[in-house]
């Protein structure tokens, strides 16, 4: 069996603090990564539920229902809608708050480098969502078309504003891609089904639109794509069969960009050790760095080592994950997930 090279921390970590995040994840992971999150601590703990309370200041825009709907962290967890009559092209949304939590990490990115607590030749990366997922997610209807080009080219400036700050060598850009995955296996989500809200083939649409975002990042900059089918409560919206869809995705969105993928991530389900699973690999277009998502903390190296036997038939080389970000892990189970991914991948 070939030793998987390499590990990808998704994005988030179940730690209260950044500082903790870099520190346990470089010591524990140290050669296994080539770059390293913050572990989406603080608001972004979960993911971009934060998002209607930063969406929903902005003039023009509302929020549904009268009552807040209360979520963890002081979340209010209600959608949007448009003000009636409100033009859309008017909108000016605030600061969405990924530009100022990737400035603040990478500060303390750097100095836990300059104490030799992080290796050199580390990246900082960070994670954005792709317009599309909280497009989907809290707004409806004739509203999701409307308020799409706004939304986008308010995360491109906060993507525009990351890109100032950091040096480019530094830096390296993941597109968190959810929503987009269920509009393709035509998911029921959580409770609703997944649509698409542009004409034509909805397909075509989710390519032209990841590859965009792809092509928004420059050439110096490392670029990676996390494919994933959710994770709420640990839970995917949908549970696929094989990795089928996911080729056929990334191999469109990697044809239809004008710049190369740096690495892609694939999610692998836990109940899936099953060579039907891994079998459409064996068209996925070469990429620089491919990593599967098949660490799992319920059956940790055990569990990862069958993943891996299986996957290997198909794909020449790869690295290693968790299908999601592990922010939403049990609290305690952290370090254990880590040490998994190090019992299993090799060094770069």
């Amino acid at each position: 069996m070939t030793q998987p090279q390499g590990a990808l921390l998704v994005g988030s970590v179940n730690y209260d603090d950044a500082e903790t995040t870099m520190r346990t994840a470089a010591e524990l992971l140290g050669d296994r990564l080539r770059r390293l999150p913050d572990g989406e601590v603080g608001k972004r703990f979960h993911w971009i539920m934060f998002q209607p309370d930063v969406i929903g200041r902005a003039d023009g825009i509302e929020r549904i229902g009268d009552e807040p709907i209360p979520f963890p962290a002081g979340i209010d967890a209600r959608g949007l809608r448009l003000a009636e009559g409100v033009d859309p092209a008017r909108i000016e949304l605030p600061p969405l708050g990924y530009a100022e939590a990737a400035l603040e990490s990478y500060a303390l990115f750097t100095r836990l480098r300059e104490e030799g607590a992080v290796a050199p030749g580390t990246r900082f990366q960070v994670s954005l969502p792709t317009p599309l997922a909280v497009i989907s997610s809290f707004f409806h209807g004739d509203d999701r078309a409307a308020i799409e080009p706004v939304y986008t080219a308010a995360i491109l400036r906060e993507l525009d504003e990351i890109l100032a700050g950091i040096p480019h060598h530094d830096l390296a850009v993941q597109w968190d891609v959810a929503s987009e995955m269920g509009i393709i296996e035509r998911a029921s989500g959580y409770g609703a089904v997944m649509e698409a809200w542009w004409p034509g083939d909805p397909f075509d649409g989710l390519v032209s639109r990841l590859a965009a975002l792809v092509d928004a990042v420059p050439a110096d900059v490392e670029v990676g794509v996390h494919l994933c089918y959710g994770d709420a409560g640990e839970k995917h919206f949908f549970e696929p069969s094989d990795a089928g869809n996911l080729v056929r995705y990334a191999n469109a969105v990697a044809a239809a960009s004008s710049r190369p993928l740096t690495w892609l991530h694939l999610p692998v389900p836990i109940a899936h050790d099953d060579a039907a699973y891994f079998a459409p690999l064996a068209q996925l277009e070469p990429v620089d760095e491919l990593y599967l998502g098949l660490v799992h903390r319920e059956d940790g190296e055990e569990g990862a080592r069958r993943r891996i036997a299986a996957a290997t038939p198909y794909v020449p080389a790869f690295g290693v994950a968790t299908e999601c970000g592990i922010g939403r892990a049990p609290a305690g189970s952290t370090e254990g997930i880590l040490r998994t991914h190090a019992a299993v991948a090799a060094a770069w």
